[in-house]
């Protein structure tokens, strides 16, 4: 009997891709989210560092190579179908956004209700997190 391979055992999408969630190991904060294939997951494992696949790209994104901001995988786990990647890492720098937050989950849905009348008009996404580093210094060209 041949060993399956544990890439063969998750369950990929039609083009090849499993979505993949990295979360702070000290805080469990969820700091980003991407796409990865079986040759990006296979070098994150082999390496100890979390690659992607950017779709915007088409190509592997190794996390940090243009901006430093490497993330350290500590742990790695999948949900009960297999179809979600979850990784805890540290995140060297403290900045995980390409926007220089901390986090790409920064946009909050602000409560704008108007009490008259009920209606949620004003409802609108705000961001509530600071930016720690400029962005045009963290990507210089």
């Amino acid at each position: 009997m041949t060993k399956q391979n544990w890439l063969d055992e998750l369950k990929w999408d039609d083009q090849g891709l499993i979505p993949a969630i990295a979360q702070d190991e000290k805080n469990s904060k969820v700091v980003m989210f991407a796409w990865m294939n079986r040759e990006s997951l296979a070098m994150s494992v082999d390496s100890g560092r979390a690659v992607y696949w950017s779709r915007s790209r088409a190509k592997i994104w190794p996390k940090g190579e243009e901006s430093g901001h490497v993330q350290k995988i500590k742990s790695l786990r999948v949900d009960c179908d297999k179809d979600v990647v979850l990784m805890s890492i540290e995140q060297i720098g403290g900045i995980a956004c390409h926007t220089g937050r901390e986090s790409c989950f920064y946009f909050e849905l602000t409560d704008g209700t108007n009490l008259a009348d009920g209606s949620d008009d004003q409802k609108q996404w705000q961001a509530v997190e600071p930016v720690i580093k400029n962005p045009d210094e963290i990507y210089k060209k």
